[in-house]
């Protein structure tokens, strides 16, 4: 076969076959195809698109260019989320465990933060020793003793992803549904999942703004997991406003740790509490999700979720004495209020800008070598539909930099939209695609 073949039958409009596909993907993975053709063949299938089978086989042939792994022989059923990221997001953190307490078996890969959004693993490395580097090994062992692992994604897994998505960066096309599906789905398959669940972000602080391009791109990866042979489902929650009250990465650890208490923000709670719930349905661990919910909740106030925690985070080399007294974890220098600048009632946020304010705040990266400051953030429980009375505290600001500190008080005053009338709360799921 020629990678040129392949690019003009795309850029005319037309299927690429199966066979095709695979060739291109085992071809890329092995050096064979210069990048300028490949950003030729992504920037047709950006304009064109693909149909279903097509981005299955995609899918496909991106999870089997490295390693398969199966965990069947520590856990016969595993079930794995993703979320498509966004501020605030800790959800992992407190959903991993609570599965895992029901005796669900939990493997996760997870990644840094990436433009705007955390990352998981930034989060975590706020505890003092903990770490996510492992060998295949190492977390099918780590899986069957505790039955949770959170780790980062090894490059022996879905190697094409890495090479594509660096490719379609710089290249204009990270915005294709078929390549955006492909991505996240391959790298499921490949690590062995039986089951999925997906949180799709949409809105002011999300890759995708709108519940409609949520539901499409939730739609494309449930159809993958379908004919894949995985059990798939899809929530569609909201991202128009950070989600739980703490931004900012040990913030956000303290955050969820309050949560396995049950002290918790109540939203925050409900979020996870339907995520995991969706979790233990897919693995008939319960007949019905209020069924599921009540399992969830028992392990949380029994303690046995954060006994799991507690375990990972031993089992990762983390200091279980930092956690036990999250008031040991990484702390700021400066704690300031942000004061409302007006009387009336929040109406919007613009999620991203309060997002990158907490990277140059320190609590991210603005390029790959910068070293995130883990005490940094915001603690922000002002929601859409608040009433505030001028100069009333909404949140406050933790910083290790006077100058930051006033820059990001001005940027998060920036993000927010007031009005004079009451405006309705925003609902945290607004759609569930199966």
């Amino acid at each position: 076969m020629r990678i040129i073949d392949l690019i003009e039958k795309k850029r005319d409009g037309n299927e690429l076959s199966t066979d095709e596909i695979n060739w291109f993907i085992t071809a890329y993975t092995a050096d064979h195809i210069p990048d300028y053709q490949v950003s030729a063949l992504l920037m047709a299938i950006l304009f064109r698109g693909m149909n279903r089978r097509e981005t299955v086989d995609l899918t496909r042939a991106i999870a089997y260019s490295g390693d398969q792994l199966d965990l069947h022989d520590v856990a016969p059923f595993v079930v794995d989320k993703h979320s498509s990221g966004g501020v605030g997001d800790k959800t992992t953190l407190v959903v991993q465990p609570l599965v895992a307490a029901c005796g669900i078996p939990v493997g996760k890969m997870s990644g840094r933060g990436l433009g705007s959004s955390g990352g998981t693993l930034d989060k975590m490395e706020s505890i003092n020793g903990w770490h996510f580097e492992m060998s295949l090994e190492q977390f099918k062992r780590q899986l069957g003793n505790i039955g949770l692992v959170l780790s980062g994604q090894t490059t022996e897994l879905a190697p094409a992803d890495g090479k594509l998505y660096a490719l379609r960066d710089v290249t204009g096309t990270v915005a294709s549904m078929p390549l955006i599906a492909a991505s996240i789905m391959s790298k499921k398959l490949a690590a062995g999942a039986d089951a999925i669940v997906l949180d799709v972000k949409s809105g002011s602080g999300a890759f995708m703004h709108t519940v409609a391009e949520a539901r499409q791109l939730a739609r494309i990866m449930v159809d993958i997991g379908k004919d894949a042979g995985r059990k798939t489902v899809a929530l569609i929650s909201d991202m128009n406003q950070p989600l739980g009250h703490a931004i900012g990465n040990a913030l956000e650890v303290r955050e969820a740790i309050a949560t396995l208490h049950g002290d918790g923000p109540h939203s925050f709670w409900e979020h996870c509490l339907d995520v995991a719930g969706y979790m233990l349905l897919l693995a008939d661990k319960a007949s019905t999700l209020a069924a599921a919910k009540a399992q969830v909740t028992a392990v949380r106030d029994q303690g046995l979720a954060w006994q799991k925690f507690r375990d990972m985070v031993a089992a990762q080399g983390g200091d279980v004495a930092q956690i036990d007294n999250p008031n040991t974890l990484p702390t700021a220098r400066c704690v300031e209020p942000i004061s409302a600048p007006q009387t009336g009632t929040l109406a919007a946020m613009d999620t991203t800008a309060i997002g990158w304010a907490c990277v140059r705040l320190g609590g991210g990266r603005m390029s790959k070598s910068d070293q995130i400051d883990h005490a940094v953030g915001f603690v922000l429980p002002a929601k859409i539909g608040n009433h505030f009375q001028a100069g009333e505290t909404m949140g406050f600001i933790h910083a290790n930099d006077p100058d930051k500190l006033n820059q990001a008080r001005s940027e998060i005053l920036a993000a927010l939209t007031w009005s004079d009338t009451p405006v309705e709360p925003l609902p945290h799921i607004y759609d569930v695609v199966t």
